[in-house]
């Protein structure tokens, strides 16, 4: 989700699409709070891990 996030980022930048650049912000602070609460040990939709 991350990497998708990024993957938005640049291609919103570059074409100047304003939609991909919103949602690639937003995949990537979910993306990034997801990593967050499994690197805690907090279960995320039914699992200990999300990578």
């Amino acid at each position: 989700m991350i990497s998708l996030g990024i993957v938005l980022l640049v291609l919103g930048f570059v074409f100047k699409i304003s939609i991909l650049w919103s949602i690639g912000i937003v995949l990537l602070v979910v993306g990034a709070a997801l990593w967050i609460l499994g690197s805690l040990g907090h279960a995320v939709g039914g699992r200990n891990h999300y990578y």
